[in-house]
């Protein structure tokens, strides 16, 4: 029998109403309550809690408090990534943010894409999707990346902009949709 956390990881759909993966938020829930209660002079790079429950992590990372994420071992990072204050990883899926990267405040990566039948919704049935942004990716305040979109090397996103699709390496989008400036 297939576990949901199976299906989740497997990219199909799965329900998120499931005791093994509420356990798995509830790990990822105390590391992120850990990192952003230390003090400020604990916090000068990717604190151990988060060292701890990330996929990967490379050299001087930083995460600003708060931070949240859904899972956090679904989370990769390049070297010298930075994450502003407020940014969410909802990470269902892969999510991947090469070197030199940088978040800004309040930006939302999503990977958890919700049934639109209603009553599969109400049951929790979703699917995710992997995120991928490149290297010396810049995301301005409050964007929001959405499930299966990759943004590649050097691309820039406009702050409150809404990613619904792929950007190109080196290209430039705003707005809600994003589009290219």
């Amino acid at each position: 029998m297939t576990t949901e956390y199976e299906k989740m990881a497997a990219g199909e759909w799965y329900s998120c109403l499931d005791a093994q993966l509420d356990l798995l938020r509830m790990a990822a829930r105390h590391a992120v309550f850990s990192h952003n209660n230390l003090p400020p002079d604990q916090r000068s790079s990717l604190s151990t809690p988060l060292r701890d429950l990330f996929a990967q992590y490379g050299r001087d990372c930083m995460i600003e408090a708060p931070f949240h994420c859904s899972y956090g071992f679904n989370i990769h990072l390049g070297d010298a990534v930075y994450l502003n204050a407020g940014c969410v990883i909802l990470d269902s899926a892969k999510v991947t943010i090469g070197s030199g990267t940088m978040i800004g405040p309040q930006a939302q990566i999503l990977c958890a894409e919700h049934h639109k039948d209603r009553e599969k919704r109400a049951r929790g049935i979703e699917i995710a999707k992997p995120v991928t942004l490149g290297m010396d990716v810049w995301v301005g305040a409050g964007a929001i990346i959405m499930p299966g979109v990759t943004v590649g090397d050097a691309a820039i996103i406009g702050a409150g902009a809404v990613v619904t699709k792929d950007v190109a390496a080196g290209q430039s989008v705003v707005g809600v949709p994003a589009r290219t400036l």
